[in-house]
């Protein structure tokens, strides 16, 4: 069974991404987290990390439409 909430590190190794990467989404907002325990550790949960994930997907299919390859002369 998966953890529900994952340590900041492991949403780095799941995104392919750096630590400070995933510091700064989650402290901007981007990325939805808690903080918790007397440290106030971040943890994000993982059906939070799966919804960024897909409203990423849906944000990247919208810039590509937007910002289609220009055709290039084949001449």
């Amino acid at each position: 069974m998966e953890p529900r909430f994952l340590l900041l590190s492991d949403v780095a190794a799941e995104l392919n991404v750096s630590d400070s990467q995933v510091y700064h989404m989650v402290r901007s907002g981007e990325l939805p987290a808690i903080k918790i325990g007397g440290r106030g550790q971040w943890r994000v949960e993982r059906a939070r990390l799966e919804e960024y994930i897909q409203r990423k997907y849906t944000e990247t299919a919208e810039w590509v439409q937007n910002n289609p390859l220009a055709e290039r002369d084949t001449e």
